[in-house]
């Protein structure tokens, strides 16, 4: 590289060499000068994912043009770790964040280092949209991605640049939260408070993966919301934003009342009706003909338990951390 970097974007990977290798082709497309601009992958992916890893940051254009470099850690290492090493072994003056499963167009860069420039000292915020290329799965129950209209409180790390000074200053992630749950903004928010500035740039586009998981890997996900109360009893201004200041998610309040009315259903039947606002909250859209709702309201079930899962989670976490979130 001919110039000391501009920007560097910093990656945590577990396990996604396949979408670790989209990620790096869209940054390899970026129109912004690659001497411009550093990346910098921590992961600890391991078996057969760990050397596909490998050999991808090891034989990528952008490795052997000197502009990605990569940090390996043993398995376990949480996200908060692998984005300090990261932002660490970089030199650029700006850190951008990016995730494994996200695909930012070819002007990303560009556009997030103008913002930057435009808002000296400031944290930027880009804006996130589901994968078009994968938007035939967002018609399937249990699809999950992300949609992201900056600024926000909650500083997902998909797409977000900070000023080096900032992470230095507040010390980074932190790497006692363990999983990906809250980190990034347990992040922002120590950097807000210590008089750090948010700006956003809707027009400094990523896309993120829209993916479909099987059931018990979603029930097994969800016990990673455990840590939410950990954030909130650090920061229960973010409360602010829950429905009755209590239940993390929309959907989670409707599936309280649902319950509840199923118990009193027994003794006074019309109470049945109080789950009619969860079914309308969670019921998955197959469009409005008479297949389509059947299948949605066959599926309210999966959608209640997955719910209900999470509620159980964040309950635990209530109780261990002595803050209540549902």
């Amino acid at each position: 590289m001919s110039a000391a970097p501009e920007i560097a974007v910093a990656v945590a990977s577990h396990d996604r060499s396949l979408r670790l290798r989209w990620l790096l082709n869209a940054l390899e497309e970026q129109t912004l000068d690659p001497a411009r601009f550093e990346v910098v992958v921590a992961h600890d992916s391991a078996g057969r994912e760990g050397l596909e890893t490998e050999a991808l940051l090891r034989g990528h254009p952008l490795a052997r043009a000197g502009v990605l470099r990569h940090l390996t850690f043993a398995p376990g290492c949480g996200p908060a770790a692998k984005r300090n090493a990261a932002w660490r072994a970089s030199a650029a003056p700006v850190v951008a964040f990016t995730d494994d499963d996200c695909r930012p167009p070819a002007e990303w860069l560009d556009r997030l280092l103008a913002a930057t420039a435009a808002a000296p000292g400031a944290i930027v915020q880009g804006a996130t949209r589901p994968d078009p290329d994968e938007a035939n799965l967002v018609v399937a129950h249990g699809w999950r991605s992300q949609q992201i209209d900056p600024p926000g409180a909650w500083g997902q790390t998909c797409n977000i640049a900070y000023p080096r000074a900032v992470l230095e200053a507040t010390g980074g992630f932190d790497e006692t939260l363990p999983v990906a749950a809250g980190e990034d903004t347990d992040l922002l928010q120590r950097a807000l408070a210590a008089g750090a500035r948010l700006a956003a740039a809707p027009e400094a586009l990523t896309f993120h993966a829209v993916e479909v998981l099987p059931l018990h890997l979603r029930l097994r996900a969800a016990g990673r919301w455990s840590h939410m109360a950990a954030l909130i009893r650090r920061h229960p201004h973010l409360r602010a934003g829950f429905p009755l200041r209590v239940f993390w998610k929309e959907r989670h309040a409707w599936l309280a009342l649902a319950l509840g009315g199923i118990a009193l259903g027994r003794r006074f039947p019309p109470a049945l009706l109080l789950v009619l606002p969860y079914a309308r909250a969670a019921a998955p859209s197959y469009g409005p003909g008479r297949r389509g709702r059947a299948r949605a309201i066959a599926e309210l079930p999966l959608c209640a338990l997955q719910d209900g899962a999470e509620i159980a989670a964040l309950a635990r976490g209530s109780v261990r951390h002595r803050t209540l979130v549902l």
